[in-house]
């Protein structure tokens, strides 16, 4: 089947069953590949209520803009694959656009941008048993830990049982872990040497097993302290690039950045998003090529 953009809701609409059967038929490949590194871009944002990129707080609102983006960058060479919630990656499976490449499905995103209940981070995206059922290669979950917030003992105890269940899948899980706290009402990551390393004794505890689980990791704000902070678990871990915003000379930052962690032993390669898919300077191409160029 060969889909455009415009074509999905009809499809949708009348064939709801198309995305299974492009499921069933989608040619998959090894998480990691033969250069040895693992290149993903992350859009899982939305489901969570978080829309905005740099000064532009609904840039992610506009699905066939963010598709157009996404295939684009999965084009590239060295892009290895795609993090997001069922919906977009559905979108994408319709498209064909996730031939050959990395699945990896959003598991929790009930923790709402903005919300009371951020801190409580329910999984609302895919389960283990979907993500094995659609013949996806990985799953990912947020954990952040407000010390000062009871959610985040609720979203730290389904974190540990999805762990399991996608351990007695054989399937890949990264655990994405901060140690978060409110300032004037909104939830702040603390990228501190210290934080970092809390996040990773915390996150690489979870669980039966970590036969299968792989972290997913800021740089933290002394780009000079990760060598230390990685030393805490003998995990496989991946970089997270955020959101690096619109300032001059912050998209070099970032990259250099990128390149000095990439060379720890224990990072196999990065996870970002929206700095690919809305760069602030240059086109998605030039971008992605950039990054791929890091590895």
């Amino acid at each position: 089947m060969s889909l455009s953009i415009p074509d999905l809701t009809a499809v949708r609409v009348r064939h709801p069953e198309a995305i299974a059967e492009a499921a069933a038929r989608r040619v998959r490949r090894p998480l990691i590949g033969d250069s040895g590194r693992l290149m993903i871009v992350a859009a899982d944002h939305p489901a969570r209520g978080s829309l905005g990129v740099g000064d532009r707080r609904l840039a992610m609102a506009n699905r066939a803009d963010l598709l157009e983006r996404l295939c684009t960058a999965l084009s590239r060479p060295g892009v290895d694959g795609v993090l997001a919630t069922a919906d977009v990656l559905e979108d994408l499976l319709l498209l064909g656009a996730l031939e050959n490449k990395v699945v990896m499905g959003s598991m929790n995103r009930g923790g709402l941008a903005g919300a009371a209940f951020e801190m409580d981070d329910r999984f609302t995206g895919h389960r283990a048993e979907d993500i094995a059922r659609l013949r996806f290669d990985a799953g990912k979950l947020l954990l952040r830990i407000d010390y000062e917030d009871p959610g985040s003992l609720a979203t730290l105890e389904s974190s540990a049982r999805a762990v399991d269940a996608m351990a007695e899948r054989r399937l890949p899980v990264f655990v994405e872990p901060f140690i978060a706290r409110r300032t004037g009402g909104a939830v702040r990551n603390d990228l501190s040497a210290e934080a970092v390393t809390r996040s990773i004794a915390v996150a690489s505890g979870l669980g039966g097993t970590s036969a299968y689980t792989w972290l997913k990791l800021p740089v933290t704000e002394d780009p000079e302290d990760m060598g230390e902070v990685l030393e805490t678990s003998t995990l496989p871990a991946v970089l997270l690039g955020g959101d690096i915003g619109g300032g001059p000379g912050g998209q070099a930052a970032a990259y250099e950045r990128w390149r000095k962690a990439l060379r720890l032993p224990t990072v196999q390669g990065m996870v970002v998003g929206r700095s690919l898919l809305y760069p602030a300077e240059g086109t998605v191409e030039e971008a992605v090529d950039t990054a791929v160029g890091l590895l």
